[in-house]
């Protein structure tokens, strides 16, 4: 467990060095129609909510459809916005956590990920960073399933898949946390260092589990705020029953501290060549 000393001085080290700057990380992949919008969205809400500044992290894993060249514009255009192109396309996982170790090496205090398909709501970014930076959380989850929390426009089949996967994950793993697959999230970056991201495992949506976890078991408070998750605003949904497999498999793995079984044994993600550009 990470004891108070060593909070406060990790707290001090990212203050010093990034001025309290909040990072928002974007993983993307066919996302043309849909990010220039979200960036907008995120920029009008972090002016309000962070006005001593803030960086908008856009990581692309070469979408063939341009996402990349858009993002490159918007970086030309805003200070305050970089992409991190990624040639190797390994999943939602290997994304975020390139994006978190480029924040975290760039002095980010607060590190937040978001999707890119206008599901969440930049809107609650400010409620999300508020709870960190002044409501005494670690780590703020977006909540779907917690009291004033709610999901617009799903099938009951895909609910009820959602609803059961965090069910599976909380009894197996023993956790009260209600919403243990959202992906909408806001950490201190003393979290993001002390849970190790260089051994995450996890490629698909349990990515979203495995962080969660591994913040709860190092002594680090977890925060849920309610949110409304909404419909993708254009394309189609990237979530396949391989993923929620993948989750289901991995889930009692973190929970034993367990090692994939052999002939599954991956390298430590986010390590892949990048190329970077920046506002």
């Amino acid at each position: 467990m990470t004891s108070l000393l060593e909070h406060l001085e990790s707290s001090h080290r990212a203050g010093s060095a990034g001025g309290a700057v909040p990072w928002v990380v974007l993983p993307t992949f066919n996302e043309a129609e849909n990010i220039e919008a979200i960036v907008a969205a995120v920029r009008r809400v972090l002016e309000q909510a962070a006005p001593a500044g803030f960086r908008i992290l856009i990581v692309d894993d070469d979408s063939p459809d341009g996402t990349g060249s858009i993002a490159d514009r918007l970086a030309a255009a805003h200070a305050g916005i970089e992409v991190l192109h990624r040639s190797v396309r390994e999943g939602l996982g290997p994304a975020y956590v390139a994006g978190f170790r480029h924040a975290l090496a760039g002095g980010a205090a607060y590190v937040m990920e978001m999707d890119a398909d206008g599901s969440h709501d930049p809107r609650d970014l400010a409620r999300l960073l508020a709870a960190v930076r002044d409501g005494g959380a670690d780590l703020a989850l977006g909540s779907r399933y917690v009291r004033g929390g709610q999901i617009s426009d799903w099938s009951l089949l895909r609910r009820a898949t959602s609803r059961g996967g965090c069910r599976y994950a909380r009894m197996v793993l023993g956790l009260d946390v209600r919403d243990l697959t959202g992906g909408f999230k806001c950490f201190a970056a003393e979290v993001l260092e002390a849970i190790d991201l260089a051994t995450v495992r996890s490629r698909g949506y349990a990515f979203q589990v495995e962080l969660t976890y591994r913040a709860l078991r190092a002594g680090f408070q977890v925060h849920e705020v309610p949110i409304t998750f909404g419909r993708r605003a254009h394309g189609s949904s990237k979530m396949s029953w391989r993923i929620a497999l993948e989750a289901a498999w991995l889930v009692p793995q973190l929970r034993d501290g367990g090692e994939p079984p052999p002939g599954r044994r991956r390298p430590p993600v986010g390590a892949e060549p990048a190329r970077l550009t920046k506002g």
